[in-house]
């Protein structure tokens, strides 16, 4: 029997986790300092050793989410069936699987930019435009390998599919939204498959 315990995670690594369940859950502006430092099990001295300011956290919050989230929705289309359409299509019910469950939140990036919407040269607000486009040109690469026509212009359009519907759910709280615009994704692939390509 294996009698050697766990070492505990860095002081660093346990306020970068507290912070994402807090943040997450009650929003930015609703969480203190002393409210991470409380649920990361550290001194205020601590935090500050590890982070210059409440702004540095909220940073490193969204950078710790970016390539987790990324990964999320390639699995979806990864593990789907069909054509590139569907495999879209499969992001979305992904989304609406996920807001089905009752600590879903929405997406923590838009929630974020929302909090910090007066606030452009905010490093967060960086992180979370350079993880929209990330996301953004990844789809553009699918689409094109895939022999869509405009895949950057046909990805942008999706992408404002998406972001709509998040911010949709948060203010209906009903799955079935991302589920629709899952299909209006869907068909617009369609629409553009070149000429020679689509079903008669």
């Amino acid at each position: 029997m294996d009698t050697k315990q766990q070492k505990p995670k860095p002081a660093r690594e346990r306020v970068v986790d507290a912070a994402s369940k807090l943040f997450y859950r009650e929003g930015i502006r609703a969480v203190s300092v002393d409210a991470v430092a409380e649920e990361a099990g550290v001194t205020k001295k601590t935090f500050y050793y590890h982070f210059r300011s409440k702004d540095d956290l909220v940073a490193e919050y969204l950078s710790s989410r970016d390539q987790p989230n990324l990964d999320l929705f390639e699995s979806w289309f990864r593990s789907a069936e069909g054509d590139v359409a569907d495999r879209v299509e499969a992001i979305f019910t992904g989304v609406a699987r996920s807001a089905r469950h009752p600590a879903w939140r929405g997406c923590g990036f838009l929630r974020t930019a929302a909090e910090l919407a007066n606030l452009p040269g905010h490093p967060a607000m960086v992180i979370g435009a350079s993880h929209k486009k990330k996301f953004e040109n990844w789809l553009s690469g699918e689409l094109a390998e895939s022999g869509i026509d405009n895949p950057a212009a046909i990805a942008r359009q999706i992408v404002v599919l998406l972001d709509g519907v998040f911010s949709t759910l948060l203010v209906h709280r009903d799955a079935d939204y991302a589920e629709a615009a899952g299909q209006a994704a869907r068909t617009l692939i369609h629409s553009s498959y070149p000429t020679q390509n689509r079903a008669a």
